[in-house]
């Protein structure tokens, strides 16, 4: 199953403010499609939203809105395990997003590459997407979005062979980590399994 990394970036403070959106699609060894579009998100921009991502309110006038590229997004997110770095953000924009053009949830799993790093590689001072880049000597231009979900694949490329699995989904089975979903107007975070305990043997003692 493919890895279909995606990234917004938003004009505020709003989740429904997306200003761009990165798409990167792995079969688990290399990349395969990109996309990547400016969003016009018909509202104000904060200045800093602007300090983040560099993004100027007049570069998305003539971009097109979200509804009008959502079924060019659609085709890529049925198609794969969606990827996003703390995903509870990136999936509220998407849901958000949908809720306020009216449009119906699409059926999909994803996973949050935060939650499934610390499990590959712990004891990390933090998890940041730049801080794994350069544990991983990747240079890459922070918060484009485009690049942010470049390096999220190429951060489970490189897991995936470290660990000699030939797939995401071998790798978040190795892991203990289930896949969060996304269904009408609801959702299921992804989460870490409980480790099984094996029950220790003793005899009761009598009174």
């Amino acid at each position: 199953m493919n890895i279909v990394s995606i990234d917004f970036e938003t004009a505020n403070k709003y989740r429904s403010s997306p200003c761009a959106i990165g798409i990167v699609v792995s079969d688990g060894v290399k990349i395969i499609d990109e996309f990547y579009s400016l969003i016009n998100p018909l509202m104000e921009f904060d200045p800093y939203n602007i300090y983040v991502h560099g993004i100027e309110e007049v570069e998305v006038v003539d971009a097109p809105t979200f509804d009008e590229l959502w079924p060019v997004i659609q085709k890529y997110i049925e198609n794969g395990i969606v990827v996003a770095h703390n995903a509870s953000f990136d999936m509220s924009v998407l849901r958000a997003s949908l809720d306020r053009y009216q449009l119906p949830y699409p059926t999909m799993e994803y996973l949050c590459s935060v939650v499934l790093s610390k499990q590959i590689w712990p004891g990390l001072e933090n998890y940041k997407l730049n801080q794994l880049a350069d544990v991983h000597s990747i240079r890459f231009n922070h918060h484009n979005a485009l690049e942010d979900a470049r390096v999220v694949v190429q951060l489970l490329q490189a897991a995936i062979a470290e660990h000699d699995v030939r797939t995401i989904s071998e790798l978040i089975d190795l892991h203990g980590v289930s896949c969060g979903r996304i269904f009408e107007r609801s959702y299921v975070t992804p989460k870490v399994k409980k480790r099984k305990q094996s029950k220790r043997r003793g005899s009761v003692g009598r009174p």
